[in-house]
């Protein structure tokens, strides 16, 4: 069980405790995590997040390949999940909406967001 985080802070429950996450919902807050973390933005766990931020240094015709690469590189230790498809759109003004497919345990998973 992880600890529910909502706009940077977690979340208290109605007894005062922290909120936890269970299942899918565990898993989808884990992998947001590691999306949106910088790798090697952590000294201690230099493998943790992905490279995602780098996205707008890439060529605009490897920035798909670049992203799906970077999905992989940052989810490759969840051993349960599997990714069935990584789609990046430009949505303008530098911004990009990021779609990963996965499946995990029988479930089909969609996770989106916007990245710089």
């Amino acid at each position: 069980m992880e600890l529910k985080i909502q706009n940077g802070d977690y979340v208290p429950g109605s007894s005062g405790a922290m909120e936890r996450l269970e299942g899918s919902a565990e898993l989808v807050q884990r992998v947001l995590y590691k999306l949106t973390a910088r790798r090697a933005g952590f000294p201690f766990l230099p493998e943790l997040g992905s490279e995602l931020h780098l996205l707008g240094r890439t060529a605009a015709g490897e920035r798909a390949s670049a992203a799906e690469l970077a999905v992989r590189q940052a989810l490759s230790d969840e051993t349960e999940l599997e990714i069935t498809g990584v789609t990046l759109t430009d949505a303008g003004s530098g911004l990009y909406t990021l779609q990963v497919a996965l499946a995990w345990r029988g479930q089909t998973l969609e996770i989106a967001l916007t990245i710089q």
